[in-house]
């Protein structure tokens, strides 16, 4: 069995095809970073989204991973166009209505010193006159562009998003790009969340 961490950059697409959506230009895949056979992503991460993606071909091991019964929490790392006020980040915390479902309370706070990431290329787009804040939200679902959308509806527009940890484990010493196997170790973070019995 194999069980990957990719940084997955801006711009690529959760999967190893181009798919059936037309595109006037062809958009980089997982294939254009992995060589690995049979191994399939755990979940996904939106096209202009970054960061921990999992990957694997242990069909168990994935499944349990995206059930929504685990409750696996999901970290991010959320650049928002504005000022997060203290009301902001509770209506964060206690959930929100969004669309046609009202989401699950979440973890959310500031954090004060901006995470230290290389760039994004391209770069984001940059106001003078309009302040920036970085939050971390961590939440135990995983609707589609829930986050942007969280930010959004309380009026902090998401300029950039990267996932930094899925359960227990948090995406460390991978550029965007690289891609390792998970040590044992690695594997039991995630265990607790999953009920992965694997020895």
């Amino acid at each position: 069995m194999r069980y990957l961490a990719f940084n997955k950059p801006f711009q690529v697409l959760s999967q190893f095809s181009q798919g059936s959506e037309p595109s006037t230009v062809p958009r980089r895949t997982l294939a254009d970073y992995i060589q690995v056979p049979d191994v399939y992503p755990v979940g996904r991460l939106d096209f202009d989204s970054e960061g921990l993606l999992l990957l694997t071909d242990d069909g168990a091991w994935q499944q349990r991973l995206i059930d929504p019964k685990f409750g696996h929490p999901r970290t991010y790392w959320v650049q928002v166009e504005g000022e997060a006020s203290d009301t902001a980040l509770e209506r964060l915390r206690q959930g929100l209505k969004i669309q046609d479902y009202r989401t699950r309370p979440a973890q959310a706070k500031m954090i004060v010193d901006p995470p230290d990431l290389p760039p994004r290329e391209p770069p984001i787009r940059y106001r003078k006159s309009i302040p920036t804040a970085w939050l971390e939200i961590t939440l135990i679902e995983g609707r589609n562009r829930q986050v942007r959308r969280m930010t959004a509806a309380i009026g902090l527009p998401t300029l950039r998003l990267m996932r930094v940890a899925i359960g227990g484990f948090w995406l460390q010493n991978l550029g965007a790009g690289e891609w390792r196997d998970l040590t044992p170790s690695e594997l039991n973070q995630l265990k607790p969340n999953t009920g992965n019995q694997r020895s």
